[in-house]
């Protein structure tokens, strides 16, 4: 039986390896992540995190508090009573309005500025944590969905963190993290700010209820094609992946993150001329795409290509400078051969 899309469940693992904030700037931006508190009746409660993007506003995934009795929000022991909502039920993105808030509130960065590998870091209250806790890790792809980008990273955040922050390295406010897909090498979501700056001109509800899912809670093929792939990539269900990803081609033939994954699935069946064709159409429209070189780069030593090897380290160097110094080693491993 193959595994639901799981709620932000994850323990957080931090990356050193990345030039990622220090204390006194977490602490900064501190001040403007909040705690978000739910009714759930029955004496039911449950717990989120929010960003104040507005001295009125803060913006919370809407799963957090869909269909809840009451929600509030809580900073440094003292709580806040929203006085209505603006809801995105689709796109799973509320905010909670407020009197003017005492809070900062966070500068915005558009997701069509993002680039693939770009270090990005979270901030939220992940499993009853009572302080904000980070996360670091790198952007790893951006998926074009009704006219913005969802955006995907490995920075890892667990249960309580929804409604988070994801930040870039000037602390701008990418994006609003929300979900990700279960497996050993977790896909990490957030929503995208365009669509925070597209509530604060929409009318003001009272109901925190809703019959409407959020587009990543949709069954199967409802779902958009950078969904449907990660199950059967996880499983190593190649034919299937296949299936889906030549469908996603046709669908955004321009979009690096398809051709990636169709060629991934022929690599899991042996088709190696067909998956270095895709995955150097992959690497083509976007040469920032570091998964699609990894596979190339295997691809070209099994072919002993120490050519091909040379320009994958060249386009690999800026985004991961340890594992192209690796491909070197290999080269004159080869060369000796």
């Amino acid at each position: 039986m193959k595994k639901m899309l799981l709620l932000t469940g994850l323990l957080i693992h931090p990356f050193a390896a990345f030039a990622q904030p220090d204390i006194a700037d977490l602490l900064r931006l501190n001040e403007s992540i909040v705690h978000v508190s739910v009714d759930l009746g029955n004496g039911n409660t449950g717990t989120g995190t929010g960003v104040v993007v507005s001295s009125e506003y803060v913006a919370t995934n809407c799963h957090v508090i869909a269909n809840a009795h009451g929600a509030n929000i809580a900073k440094y022991g003292d709580g806040y009573q929203p006085i209505a909502l603006k809801a995105d039920w689709k796109h799973d993105l509320c905010l909670l309005k407020f009197d003017k808030l005492p809070f900062k509130p966070v500068p915005m960065r558009d997701s069509a500025t993002l680039q693939y590998e770009e270090e990005v870091f979270t901030v939220g209250f992940p499993s009853g944590n009572t302080v904000p806790q980070p996360s670091y890790g790198s952007i790893k792809a951006t998926y074009p969905f009704d006219n913005s980008l969802i955006i995907r990273s490995d920075a890892a955040f667990a249960l309580g963190s929804s409604g988070g922050a994801m930040f870039d390295q000037k602390f701008n406010l990418i994006g609003i993290t929300s979900f990700k897909n279960p497996g050993p090498h977790s896909f990490f979501y957030s929503m995208p700010v365009e669509w925070i700056k597209q509530l604060f001109d929409t009318p003001d509800v009272l109901s925190l209820h809703t019959n409407e899912l959020p587009f990543w809670a949709l069954a199967g093929e409802q779902r958009p094609y950078f969904m449907q792939v990660v199950i059967p990539f996880q499983n190593k269900e190649w034919e299937e992946l296949k299936r889906i990803s030549n469908n996603w081609v046709k669908n955004e033939p321009s979009l690096a993150d398809a051709w990636y994954f169709l060629g991934a699935a022929e690599m899991g069946v042996n088709q190696l001329h067909a998956a270095k064709q895709d995955l150097n159409k992959s690497a083509t429209l976007n040469p920032r795409h570091l998964d699609a070189l990894q596979l190339l780069s295997k691809i070209a030593v099994q072919e002993k290509n120490t050519v091909d090897l040379e320009k994958i380290i060249s386009l690999m160097k800026p985004l991961d400078e340890a594992q192209a110094e690796q491909l070197t080693l290999k080269i004159s491993a080869l060369r000796d051969e």
